[in-house]
């Protein structure tokens, strides 16, 4: 029986809202970590922070987790039964990253409860590493090759593998999902 669940993909993918309906699905808690590894004013966490405020997550019965942070692997995955990969193609991660954006902007909500990470204008198109779409456009592949060698690697042989290439298909898994 599936317990506890990993979504990764690349930015703008869609995990968070994948994840949530999946934990809804399940009647499970959702951790969100990019919620967990920004700090407000866009602050990043150190390593020890990051973990110990993921720790205690990870200690529940079940659970979604959607996330990459694969300086968190060797805890998120000790224990995960299931990591569901959204493997999207280039342009539909570029066209979501900057539609994302712009909503983002227009509404000028904070992107996480308790932070005020906003987007903004600089920080989105100008900012170069800090752009998310520009953090996309470089890790899309990069992503996909590390998520290639992890399935195939022995250490990850305890773990089911859902690679997922559309918005389609992650609707139908949805769908379809049992616990």
């Amino acid at each position: 029986m599936t317990q506890r669940i990993n979504v990764v993909g690349t930015s703008a993918s869609g995990k968070t809202t994948f994840s949530k309906a999946l934990a809804q699905k399940m009647a499970v808690p959702h951790i969100e970590m990019d919620a967990l590894f920004w700090k407000s004013d866009w602050q990043e966490s150190s390593n020890a922070e990051f973990f110990a405020k993921l720790e205690p997550h990870l200690q529940a019965k079940s659970w979604v987790l959607d996330g990459n942070y694969t300086r968190t692997t060797h805890l998120k995955w000790r224990q995960v039964d299931l990591v569901i990969w959204l493997d999207y193609g280039f342009g539909r991660n570029l066209y979501q990253s900057v539609s994302r954006t712009i909503k983002r902007l227009i509404s000028g909500t904070a992107l996480w409860e308790g932070t005020n990470n906003v987007e903004s204008f600089q920080r989105a198109f100008l900012s170069g590493d800090s752009s998310i779409i520009w953090w996309m456009i470089k890790t899309h592949g990069k992503n996909q090759r590390k998520y290639q060698q992890m399935m195939a690697n022995p250490e990850f042989a305890h773990i089911q593998f859902v690679r997922l290439k559309s918005p389609r298909q992650a609707r139908q898994f949805l769908q379809q999902f049992k616990i």
